[in-house]
């Protein structure tokens, strides 16, 4: 009797690794094992990045060697390397790119510049590829998109004019709407960069300007989603209006909480909270604005409140106000350091804060 049971209790002993790993397959994956990826998408309004060549008149004049700046080689190449040490000081911890991976840009005069500035010495080896497109804006002022093609390939690219949106002005002029679909971290992902038309004249009075835009905004996500509703549509742009102006609350409908977004397209805007908190991108008088923003649909939400993120999956929205691209002097103090003020060149970085949103996506 006695062996007996001494047999059984060697083998009960020998089951319980089996048992232990059986138990294991049955269990969810501990949270410290899990392993995720950040995926950094920054959207930054380089304020004026002109070339020295006049090839526009009278508005391309201002940024020539002759012009009220006396913008010569000096000048652009500076300002060439403060935006490029800019961009490259914007890490993303946990990413396994070296910093955003896609990177909206506004206020840019033509490719070329654009391609100086990917070939400048804190850029170069991330090998950021370029999509632009020449708008019809009075000022020369473009649109673009950077991206890293080791993690996003391009698919298609569009381009939208506002005019479709504006019959009773066929004369107004401004930046067209650029739109880029590609595969990021094997998702289908569509990027749409804007430059909404300014609040010159009152921001009332052009505000009707902003609204058309926002319309031509949502027309776009909803044909790309009747297209393949499987895709994620991000959004973005110095549109010239903070998230809860009209253009921004209910032409495009993006909407302030996580909660009101049910899962049809619905796009959500971060920054809505983060400006009433008081930190925006842009100051003038002691106010702040939060002119540039990344919105996007609510594909990105679907694992919000879940420990599991099998699919891209929105994390969290920063405006990158760093000490660095800060002023210290005067009544700008706080402000972005821009590159001129009256008229005097600060060799500063831009008049805007650049801000960035972060996507995680879990690895198994």
């Amino acid at each position: 009797m006695m062996k007996k049971a001494l047999w059984m209790a060697l083998a009960l002993v020998a089951l319980l690794p089996a048992l232990a790993v059986a138990q294991d397959e049955n269990q969810e994956q501990p949270e410290q094992d899990r392993r995720y990826l950040m995926y950094g998408v920054m959207f930054y309004n380089l304020e004026n990045l002109f070339d020295t060549i006049n090839n526009n008149g009278v508005y391309d004049k201002e940024f020539s060697p002759e012009g009220a700046r006396q913008w010569n080689g000096t000048k652009y190449w500076q300002k060439q390397h403060n935006m490029a040490y800019a961009i490259s000081q914007m890490e993303v911890k946990g990413s396994p790119a070296e910093g955003p991976v896609l990177i909206g840009v506004s206020e840019i005069e033509n490719i070329t510049v654009l391609q100086d500035l990917v070939r400048q010495p804190e850029l170069k080896d991330r090998r950021y590829q370029i999509v632009h497109h020449d708008s019809p804006d009075r000022r020369g002022v473009d649109v673009g998109l950077l991206y890293n093609p080791r993690f996003f390939k391009v698919l298609n690219v569009t381009n939208q004019s506002i005019n479709k949106y504006l019959p009773d002005y066929p004369e107004f002029r401004s930046r067209d709407q650029l739109c880029v679909t590609g595969m990021l971290a094997g998702e289908k992902v569509s990027v749409i960069v804007n430059h909404w038309p300014s609040r010159l004249g009152g921001e009332e009075q052009s505000s009707y300007l902003r609204e058309a835009a926002g319309r031509m905004a949502r027309a776009t996500m909803d044909s790309l989603l009747l297209d393949d509703p499987n895709q994620g549509i991000i959004f973005m742009g110095d549109l010239n209006d903070d998230p809860q102006n009209k253009s921004c609350s209910e032409a495009i409908g993006a909407k302030k909480e996580i909660k009101d977004c049910p899962g049809d397209g619905t796009c959500f805007n971060p920054w809505w909270n983060i400006l009433n908190r008081g930190i925006g991108t842009l100051g003038y008088k002691g106010n702040w604005n939060l002119f540039d923003q990344i919105i996007f649909t609510d594909y990105f939400l679907k694992n919000y409140d879940s420990k599991d993120k099998p699919t891209l999956t929105f994390s969290r929205a920063e405006v990158l106000n760093r000490k660095f691209l800060r002023s210290n002097e005067g009544d700008r103090q706080g402000y972005p350091l821009r590159t001129f003020s009256a008229g005097v060149f600060l060799n500063g970085y831009s008049d805007h804060f650049p801000t960035m949103i972060y996507l995680v996506k879990e690895i198994k």
